[in-house]
């Protein structure tokens, strides 16, 4: 009767704590997490490598291109990418996760039926059990659970949300891309019309003895040089729509029509302060909701090391015509409590929680990393933005000299005032050079994407009403 009387003073007072909800100790704040996860990392009042406005991120970064090919493209991405259909579904299952924790805090129902017989006849004995049982979850071992799974959910909905603008920017990356190869093809195609241009006028030079082989010969291998270089190029052109195409969910097979020229690169974006850069990307949203999902998790283990104190209720009803019961009033109604105790387990328990503030630790760790590679992508694009317009201004200012300096020495070849060579290195300097241009060009679009991308900045998709046209 003592141990009774103790159980039952235990179970009222667990009751009473359960009733008026013993607070949990919360996770860190964003503001704590940067502080002690970074220590060393002084975050300055603007970004040092590149002007930009400190007005707010804006979230039409797709719009800004002013392509409506590339938004349905990036909308049927977004609709049949098998690698983005894999993350929706780590969404479901954790929101899954989220409601199994929360049902464990709700009472346990179980209901028990039976039935039986003789041989030859009715009778046997019938009877239903019904159990109700509700673990109080004094020491919030079950809420930190809860909380837990929440914050875990949080985290892969933020990853759900950058794998989505990481797909956007690799399809609008992609999409340059094959439009970059398509130029290159027409830029190689120039040059090898330059080039067997020039090979006639070396056989025709020899058929009139103003020439000699050497020279024909020369511009053959030009020509054959040039030939090789398209060839490569057309492969690469092939290469890149079909890699378009499978981030579109189609089947790779190099049809994709891609218009002839880029797209202008936009107005200069508005860049915010670096101070709100980890609280706007979601990846690193994710990190942080993973540093909470741990903290619940050191406090769920450690309260698990203590008792556990369940209330159970249970009714039943029994009956028998072949079996004459000692006790025959029913329904029987039975309430109780439970109290379950961990003594010893071999350490385990002890081990659960130096597991889960180890797993915390690497949460924190894996924030910093996060925040840290946010802050160098922010300032590798602003730099590659800065570095690549001034090369675009040269390499175009270069690409106009070397077109006229090609211009003097065909006319020099035609009279007989230089050799062939100096036609022939011209014309390479010139493809050489229009190619570095175009690199740059594609290079500033697609630096402008991954500014958008490490802002964490969104975008607007239109409905998708079809598939883009191939060709």
């Amino acid at each position: 009767m003592h141990f009774r009387n103790l159980l039952w003073i235990g179970t009222a007072t667990a009751l009473a704590c359960a009733l008026v909800g013993c607070a949990l100790n919360p996770p860190p704040t964003a503001g704590e997490l940067q502080k002690d996860a970074m220590p060393h990392t002084t975050v300055p009042a603007a970004w040092k490598a590149g002007s930009g406005a400190p007005a707010p991120v804006p979230d039409r970064w797709l719009a800004s291109f002013d392509d409506p090919m590339l938004a349905a493209l990036v909308a049927e991405a977004i609709s049949y990418n098998a690698d983005l259909q894999v993350a929706a579904a780590r969404v479901e299952q954790a929101e899954g996760y989220v409601k199994v924790a929360g049902g464990s805090m709700l009472p346990s129902v179980g209901v028990l039926g039976m039935t039986g017989g003789k041989s030859g006849g009715s009778g046997g004995l019938d009877g239903v059990w019904l159990n109700a049982s509700l673990e109080l979850d004094v020491w919030g071992r079950l809420r930190y659970g809860s909380a837990a799974a929440q914050a875990q959910s949080a985290a892969v909905a933020a990853d759900y949300a950058y794998a989505r603008q990481s797909l956007a920017a690799m399809v609008a990356k992609s999409w340059f891309m094959a439009i970059e190869a398509g130029i290159q093809r027409g830029i190689a195609l120039d040059a090898l019309h330059s080039a067997e241009e020039l090979q006639r006028i070396a056989s025709d030079r020899l058929r009139v003895g103003n020439g000699n082989e050497q020279a024909l010969a020369e511009a053959r291998v030009n020509v054959g040089t040039y030939r090789d270089n398209l060839r490569q190029i057309e492969l690469a052109r092939a290469n890149a729509l079909r890699a378009l195409e499978l981030l579109l969910g189609r089947y790779p097979a190099a049809e994709l029509a891609v218009p002839p020229h880029l797209s202008p690169v936009p107005a200069p974006v508005p860049v915010g302060v670096p101070s709100q850069l980890l609280e706007r990307r979601p990846d690193v949203i994710a990190a942080e909701r993973r540093v909470a999902a741990a903290f619940d998790r050191v406090g769920e283990a450690r309260a698990a090391q203590l008792p556990r104190i369940s209330l159970t209720a249970g009714g039943s009803s029994v009956s028998s015509e072949l079996i004459v019961l000692k006790d025959t009033s029913n329904p029987i109604w039975s309430f109780g409590a439970n109290l379950i105790a961990p003594i010893y387990q071999g350490g385990a328990l002890q081990a659960q929680v130096e597991i889960r503030s180890a797993e915390q630790k690497q949460a924190v760790a894996d924030y910093a990393r996060a925040g840290q590679r946010a802050f160098g992508e922010v300032e590798n694009a602003l730099a590659a933005e800065s570095a690549l317009r001034d090369r675009e201004s040269i390499l175009a200012a270069t690409v106009r000299d070397s077109a006229r300096a090609v211009e003097l020495a065909q006319i020099q070849y035609r009279v007989g005032s230089t050799d062939l060579r100096a036609v022939e290195q011209n014309q390479l300097a010139l493809y050489s050079v229009r190619i570095a241009l175009l690199r740059v060009q594609t290079e500033r679009l697609a630096q402008r994407i991954n500014l958008y991308l490490a802002l964490g900045g969104g975008f607007d998709l239109p409905p998708l009403t079809g598939a883009v046209a191939t060709q």
